[in-house]
């Protein structure tokens, strides 16, 4: 949970997932006079009855929820929220750019959109975590590998072979995006986001914008969007 003022986060709670714990010290904290929520899950009962006790009016957004930009994805409903809040968050930071805006979290994610609004989807791959579990999980004897430890150019030895394939493997596969998308956006800004760190080459790495509250962002976006709309009633 992110706290905002005006267009810049002031605050942030983190909580484990199912449930809600410092939720109501957070809002006292800041008297929010109005809320957003998204969610790529189900809500348990107990986080539903928390956001409805809250004391002040909260959008959830769904497919129906009036949005800042063109969304030309071809199946809207099955569009996960942090997509496309990370879209609407990244559009707000650099209005009128072609960008391709990465989130490399649970999975990684490729989103696209145009100078002039226009998002046309992108796409979804494991993350991290997701790739080292797999190969430990869908293997007869590979190891389950921790992500921190030395990434040679070719692993020496099983532990190496796996992280070295796992995060050279992202990083060749977020270099190739950018460099795909260049070709066809000259003038493409790149937005990364999410939990993961990857050591990209300096080339690649100079053009990139980091912002871990790009998806806040994008949420706050579009309820200011919805407010300004409600108040022109």
């Amino acid at each position: 949970m992110v706290a905002f003022r005006g267009d810049e986060p002031v605050d942030e709670l983190r909580v484990e997932s199912g449930a809600l714990s410092g939720l109501a010290d957070f809002v006292g904290k800041h008297g929010f006079r109005s809320g957003i929520v998204g969610s790529v899950r189900d809500l348990t009962y107990s986080e539903e009855e928390a956001l409805a006790n809250l004391p002040f009016p909260l959008l959830k957004l769904s497919h129906d929820t009036p949005i800042p930009i063109a969304n030309r994805y071809r199946t809207p409903e099955t569009l996960g929220s942090d997509r496309l809040a990370a879209v609407v968050g990244a559009s707000s930071l650099k209005p009128g750019k072609d960008l391709l805006i990465i989130d490399a979290g649970t999975c990684i994610t490729y989103e696209v959109i145009d100078a002039r609004g226009n998002y046309w989807g992108g796409n979804i791959a494991p993350g991290m975590q997701m790739r080292l579990k797999a190969l430990h999980e869908f293997t007869a004897r590979l190891p389950l590998v921790e992500a921190e430890g030395d990434v040679p150019g070719m692993g020496y030895n099983t532990e190496t072979a796996i992280r070295s394939g796992v995060l050279r493997g992202m990083k060749y596969e977020i270099e190739g995006y950018i460099k795909s998308m260049r070709a066809k956006f000259p003038h493409l800004l790149v937005f990364l986001t999410g939990g993961d760190h990857i050591n990209f080459d300096p080339g690649i790495k100079n053009i990139i914008f980091s912002d871990r509250f790009i998806v806040p962002r994008g949420l706050n976006k579009i309820l200011d969007y919805n407010e300004k709309a409600k108040s022109e009633e």
